[in-house]
């Protein structure tokens, strides 16, 4: 009997793990969209709204990146929490092109 008991709390263990770990890695991801041409659109998610990725968002976004004294990396490699940071000093600067 303990060894059962054991046994099922370990497999309803491993259940509440995955289970959370799945629902993390399901929040973690930007809504990406392809539009009909070369350009991506993101979903900003605290502003709810959408940012057709074009050169001139590419430059606002060296421009960014300058000012925080980074390399430049590709947008969509960068995590959920470091896009969601540009985002908000984007909305911060409309008239930045």
């Amino acid at each position: 009997m303990h060894l059962t008991t054991k046994y099922l709390s370990f497999l309803f263990l491993t259940a509440a793990l995955t289970a959370s770990a799945a629902s993390v890695a399901a929040a973690a991801q930007e809504v990406v969209v392809t539009t009909g041409g070369d350009h991506t659109r993101y979903y900003d998610r605290n502003h709810r709204d959408y940012h057709v990725w074009n050169d001139r968002e590419d430059r606002s976004y060296r421009v960014y990146l300058g000012e925080r004294h980074r390399d430049y990396r590709e947008f969509h490699q960068n995590n959920r929490r470091e896009q969601s940071r540009y985002w908000t000093w984007r909305h911060s600067h409309p008239d930045h092109d």
